[in-house]
């Protein structure tokens, strides 16, 4: 390989061969999900996607030769720097042809970009925040990713850690293997704690979905608010998310836990859409024809995989019995009644609690991602 040259994307044209690159990667790669091209140019848009009201993004492309070898985003978030008292910036999106030179050229990029904004650490992958898309897969990886996760070659941990990238935190995947067993060890569970106030757990109502977002957000922003890499979720940011979710989301698997009519905890479990998608390649029209959507919308009625997004419950009513009855309420609803099957992710490896509760239920922890950091010298 010759020279590498890495450019800024600065034309829309830039920004579609950024897309697209990982169709080259994963070409042999039997478990990727191509993404919807669509929704990967919303999502890049610095003009409607609302994490650019209060951060920064550039996109980059790695050539050699005339040919794309790599890409790489970095990306600045002030709310989570002035939360922390950091001075941090992140990669993502990050994708690679396995060339060691390749990758450190791309990081070097990011880093000089993060430097001239005085960042002084860089972590990733992460796609904007770790609300969004984060963590390297380093192990499961013969395992199709679920909606909002990642997948990548196993070759990206070397070229990582090649470049100086130490472990900054693990995160897990669990797969509910047995949900009439994970039933049973949770009505156990409930039983013992019988005598407390038990919450009342209702479907989040989509007839009033303004207001459910705003009590969802409000639910996440306390209940993750002392988790390791947490930065509150912006109004507008919750809003994007909840209409990209909307399509696919089905009361019944999006719970909320009410205690003396206040909210004290909340699920959101919602189908994989990820097993449709990847019957498009990308692409909901072909030769002008809805020929992606219209194989999305057949496999979609046909989804019997969830993933169980979030589970949070605020902390004055931790260790009284909603989180189980929420697990519960959704094994009852969406496995042992729809016939569903899935995984609970992504959870922090130093979340001992939530760690203990998943074993305790007989999860599985199937896949780990990994987020590492690094120093930026000057």
């Amino acid at each position: 390989m010759g020279q590498i040259e890495v450019t800024e994307v600065t034309s829309h044209a830039e920004r579609d061969a950024f897309i697209k690159f990982p169709w080259k990667i994963y070409a042999r790669d039997p478990t990727w999900v191509p993404p919807l091209i669509i929704e990967r140019r919303g999502f890049l848009d610095r003009r409607k996607h609302p994490f650019y009201k209060h951060g920064d993004a550039a996109l980059f492309l790695a050539r050699s030769g005339g040919e794309i070898v790599g890409r790489i985003m970095a990306s600045d978030d002030p709310n989570y720097n002035a939360l922390h008292q950091s001075n941090v910036g992140c990669f993502g999106l990050f994708e690679s042809i396995d060339d060691a030179r390749v990758a450190a050229a791309l990081f070097e990029r990011a880093k000089a970009w993060l430097r001239a904004r005085g960042r002084t650490e860089m972590m990733g992958p992460i796609d904007y925040s770790t609300n969004y898309v984060c963590g390297l897969l380093i192990h499961g990886f013969e395992h199709p990713p679920m909606i909002l996760t990642s997948h990548n070659p196993a070759y990206y941990a070397g070229l990582i850690e090649g470049a100086g990238f130490g472990k900054a935190m693990d995160l897990f995947a669990w797969w509910f293997a047995d949900p009439v067993r994970a039933e049973k060890r949770l009505r156990r569970l409930a039983s013992a704690l019988k005598d407390r106030q038990p919450p009342t757990i209702r479907p989040i109502n989509l007839k009033q979905l303004g207001d459910e977002s705003r009590r969802l957000r409000e639910l996440y922003n306390e209940a993750w608010q002392n988790n390791w890499g947490y930065v509150p979720f912006t109004p507008e940011e919750f809003d994007y998310m909840t209409h990209e979710l909307k399509p696919i989301v089905i009361p019944d698997l999006t719970l909320i836990a009410e205690v003396d009519g206040k909210p004290a905890g909340f699920i959101l479990c919602v189908p994989d859409i990820n097993a449709a998608l990847r019957h498009a390649n990308g692409r909901l029209t072909k030769f002008g024809l809805p020929v992606g959507l219209a194989k999305i919308l057949y496999h979609k009625s046909r989804l019997k995989r969830m993933r169980l997004v979030a589970l949070g419950v605020v902390p004055k009513y931790r260790r009284s019995g909603v989180a189980e009855m929420l697990v519960l309420r959704m094994i009852e609803n969406g496995m042992l009644q729809r016939g569903y099957f899935g995984e609970c992710s992504l959870t922090l490896e130093n979340n001992h609690m939530i760690n203990r509760f998943m074993h305790a239920i007989g999860a599985d922890p199937y896949k780990t991602y990994r987020i590492y950091s690094q120093a930026i010298t000057s």
